[in-house]
């Protein structure tokens, strides 16, 4: 498998848990609190920072923002991987973001997630940075 091909991999796994966050984030109760009463408060409930909304729906925005930030991780890495001349590869700078956009939220889901985020986090590092190390080995 080409280095492009495993750069887009990795995005492709973001991409997709991206998506099903955003999905699960506005579909049914999969991250709701087990704890119906405790839904209820959090919508009555102000944060500290502001009034002008509340743990619940600051919770959906920040849930929304971050599963975009997923998907656009996914649509700019891929595109950079397999476009035409793989412009990524020749933007280590841009490249080296995007490693550590991948270890940061591999940290994130081993700290704060669970089991499927944290696997599918892994895989995409091993991925994308295994398509990082074959471009590097075919430049050289």
């Amino acid at each position: 498998m080409g280095a492009a091909w495993l750069v887009a991999a990795a995005a492709l796994i973001v991409g997709v848990l991206g998506t099903l966050h955003l999905v699960y984030t506005f579909s049914g109760s999969r991250l709701h609190p087990r704890d119906e009463s405790l839904i209820a408060h959090m919508q009555a409930v102000s944060p500290r920072l502001t009034r002008q909304t509340t743990i619940w729906r600051a919770g959906l925005g920040f849930h929304a923002s971050h599963s975009l930030g997923a998907m656009l991780f996914a649509a700019v890495f891929a595109s950079l991987a397999l476009a035409p001349g793989a412009p990524l590869f020749a933007l280590p700078v841009v490249a080296l973001v995007g490693a550590a956009y991948l270890l940061a939220m591999l940290v994130l889901a081993h700290r704060f997630w669970f089991r499927i985020p944290l696997l599918g986090l892994a895989a995409a590092n091993v991925l994308y940075l295994g398509g990082l190390a074959a471009a590097c080995m075919s430049a050289a």
